[in-house]
């Protein structure tokens, strides 16, 4: 009898833990974008280049992107993930850009510059997804 309710818990357990982890329904955004790159360099950024206006760590190796301050605006925020076009993994938003920007990306290529110059200036096509507010929200 203990073992089949010990049971029951795990299952219990498994699907709260399973439902708590799904993702949540979303509206599917997208936009076309000038996307440059940028680097956690003092000259670059400021005196304390690793640490974003959203006050994260940048770590190099890690796909981070800054984005335009009207791209707030339009749910591209913090944490989002994003689909850029011509790359196969997901970027994640941890920085904000100078507001003078309009329709921007920003692509974190760490301490490597070279690569950051060899990007340039694209046109680049982005895809991410907004959560849809619910009444539990």
């Amino acid at each position: 009898m203990k073992t089949k309710v010990l049971q029951f818990l795990i299952i219990v357990l498994i699907l709260v833990s399973c439902k708590r982890n799904a993702e949540a329904p979303c509206i599917s955004k997208s936009f076309e974008v000038t996307a440059t790159a940028y680097n956690s360099l003092a000259y670059q950024t400021n005196s304390n280049p690793s640490i974003t206006a959203f006050g994260d760590s940048l770590k190099p190796g890690h796909r981070y992107i800054a984005v335009s301050r009207d791209l707030l605006d339009s749910g591209l925020v913090h944490n989002t993930k994003v689909k850029i076009e011509g790359f196969d993994s997901l970027y994640i938003v941890k920085d904000k850009m100078n507001r003078r920007w309009r329709k921007r990306i920003d692509i974190y290529m760490g301490l490597d510059v070279k690569k950051a110059k060899q990007w340039g200036k694209k046109s680049v096509h982005i895809e991410y997804c907004v959560p849809i507010k619910t009444s539990n929200d």
